[in-house]
C-alpha cells in the first residue's frame, strides 16, 4: 500500500486508518490540483538553473507533471486517503512514473510553503474570476438606465416613502456599492499576490535558491519576505472571505429589495419568470425564490467569515494542521457568490419595472414635500422654521386628502402669510426631481452625467 512520502523513516508504526479519514483533505483540496503542478514547474525549473537539478531532470519531472495533470482532468487518478492530500498525490505519482528523478522535486521546499502558494494562486484566480462577474452585473444595471430614464421612483427610508427619484439613480446606486466591491478584491489581491515559495518549512533554506525567479515565473508581485511568516500566514483567505462576504451581503440587499417590490403589495417589478419558482399548492403563486436563496446564502457566506475568523485565533507560529481547514470555508465562499452573481445578472437584465402601477401612486407619500422646504429656504425662511411649516401643510393635506399641490391659495395663507402661488414650481413629483441641483443627487442632468461616466469606466 502507498504511504505518504510525508511519512520519514522515524516512524515505527503505520497511520492508523481512521487518522487518514480524519486528516485526509484530498476530497476538497483536488481543485488545486493545476496550480500544485504550475508551481512545482516552476520549481524545478529555478532548481536546474541553480543546478540543483540537472536539465535532464527539468525536462522530465515537467513532461510527467503535464501528464499527471492530463491524469487529473480526465478523472484518471484515483484519490486515497493515505496520501493525504493533492500535493502528496502528484509527488507520489510523479515518483510512481520517474523514480528517484521524482523525489528530489521537493528539494527546498515544504508542504507549508507549496500550500500557501497553490493558495494564493487559486485565490488569485478566483478574485478575477468574481471580478469579472461583478462587472457584467454593474454593466446588467447600466443597460437599464436609458430605457428607465423616465421612470420616477420613490425612494425609501426606514421603508416609508421619502423623496421621488429617477429609476436610473437606483441602478447607480448598485452600480455604485459594486464598485466599492471590485475595489475591495483589487486590494485584497494585491496582498494575495505574494509568493510564499521557498520559505520552505519555517526558517528558509541552506541551499541556494532564486525565489525572484519562481515569484516571477508564477506571476507574483513580489517576494514574502519572513519565512516564518510565510508557514502561519492565512491573512490573506481571511480577507479574501470578508470581500466575498462584503460581496453577499449586497447582493441579500438587492435581493430583499426586489421581493418587496415585487409583491402585490408594492407592484414595482416583474421578475422573469423563468427565474421564479411555483406552489405546489396555491396554483397563481409565482416566488421569487433565486432572489429569496440569494439573501438566504449569504447566511453561509457570513458563516464562512466567522469560521476562518475563529480557525486562526491563538495560533502559535509557524505552521500547525488547523490551517488545512481553511480551504473549505473559501471554497465554499466563492461557488456561493459566484452562482449568485450568475443569477443575477440575467435577472436585472430581464426584471420589467410596472409603469403604470408606480405611477399611479406616486402622488402617495407627499414626496415633494423637502423640496417644498428646501424652497422655502431659498425665500428666506429657516431651515427649521420650514420644516415645521411644511409638516403643517402636510397635515393639512392629510386632513383633506389631497396632495400638497391641491392645497388652495387660502389653505397656504392660513399656514404662512408668505407662501404664494410661487410654491407651486416645485410641488408634484416630477418638478421635484427637477428641482435637485446638488452632485450625485437624482437630478435627470446629474444622473445622465453618472451614466455617461460609468459607460467609460465599464467599457
Amino acid at each position: 500500500m502507498t504511504q505518504s512520502p510525508s511519512r520519514s523513516g522515524v516512524f515505527s508504526a503505520s497511520t492508523d486508518k481512521r487518522l487518514e479519514a480524519f486528516g485526509e483533505s484530498i476530497s476538497f483540496d483536488h481543485r488545486l490540483f493545476r496550480h500544485d503542478i504550475r508551481g512545482s514547474i516552476a520549481h524545478a525549473r529555478m532548481l536546474a538553473k541553480q543546478q540543483l537539478l540537472t536539465e535532464e531532470e527539468f525536462q522530465t519531472i515537467e513532461q510527467s507533471l503535464r501528464e499527471i495533470e492530463t491524469e487529473i482532468e480526465q478523472g484518471k487518478m484515483p484519490f486515497r486517503n493515505e496520501l493525504e492530500d493533492i500535493h502528496m498525490h502528484i509527488e507520489s505519482r510523479l515518483i510512481e512514473l520517474i523514480g528517484d528523478t521524482g523525489r528530489k522535486l521537493h528539494t527546498a521546499r515544504s508542504r507549508n510553503d507549496q500550500v500557501n502558494t497553490d493558495f494564493r494562486m487559486w485565490v488569485r484566480e478566483a478574485l478575477d474570476t468574481i471580478d469579472a462577474l461583478l462587472q457584467e452585473l454593474q454593466r446588467a444595471f447600466l443597460s437599464r438606465c436609458d430605457g428607465d430614464f423616465d421612470i420616477i421612483l420613490p425612494a425609501y427610508t426606514h421603508l416609508q416613502r421619502a423623496q421621488p427619484v429617477l429609476a436610473p439613480h437606483y441602478w447607480l446606486c448598485y452600480i455604485e456599492k459594486y464598485q466599492r466591491d471590485r475595489e475591495r478584491l483589487a486590494d485584497c489581491r494585491k496582498r494575495v499576490n505574494v509568493c510564499g515559495l521557498g520559505a520552505a518549512a519555517c526558517a528558509g533554506t541552506t541551499l541556494p535558491i532564486d525565489r525572484d525567479a519562481t515569484a516571477r515565473e508564477l506571476d507574483f508581485e513580489r517576494v514574502a519576505a519572513n519565512s516564518i511568516d510565510v508557514s502561519s500566514d492565512r491573512d490573506f483567505v481571511l480577507e479574501a472571505g470578508f470581500v466575498l462576504a462584503m460581496i453577499a451581503e449586497h447582493l441579500s440587499g438587492w435581493a430583499e429589495e426586489w421581493i418587496l417590490w415585487s409583491t402585490v403589495e408594492f407592484n414595482f417589478i416583474q421578475l422573469p419568470h423563468q427565474f421564479c419558482t411555483g406552489s405546489s399548492i396555491m396554483p397563481q403563486k409565482v416566488n421569487p425564490d433565486t432572489l429569496e436563496l440569494t439573501r438566504g446564502k449569504s447566511a453561509r457566506v457570513l458563516g464562512n467569515l466567522q469560521t476562518l475568523m475563529i480557525l486562526v485565533k491563538g495560533l502559535p507560529l509557524a505552521y500547525n494542521r488547523d490551517l488545512q481547514e481553511d480551504k473549505p470555508p473559501l471554497f465554499d465562499s466563492f461557488e456561493t457568490v459566484r452562482a449568485c452573481l450568475e443569477l443575477a445578472i440575467p435577472i436585472v437584465e430581464q426584471s420589467v419595472l410596472q409603469r403604470k402601477s408606480i405611477a399611479s401612486r406616486l402622488d402617495q407619500g407627499y414626496l415633494d414635500a423637502t423640496t417644498l422646504m428646501e424652497h422655502l429656504m431659498i425665500r428666506g425662511i429657516p431651515q427649521r422654521t420650514a420644516h415645521h411649516l411644511v409638516g403643517t401643510l402636510v397635515g393639512m393635506a392629510q386632513e383633506s386628502g389631497v396632495r400638497l399641490a391641491d392645497l388652495t391659495d387660502a389653505q397656504l395663507k392660513t399656514a404662512h402669510p408668505e407662501l404664494d402661488e410661487s410654491v407651486r414650481e416645485v410641488l408634484g413629483v416630477e418638478k421635484a426631481v427637477k428641482a435637485y441641483q446638488s452632485y450625485g443627487s437624482s437630478s435627470p442632468d446629474q444622473v445622465r452625467s453618472q451614466i455617461h461616466s460609468w459607460r467609460e469606466q465599464l467599457q
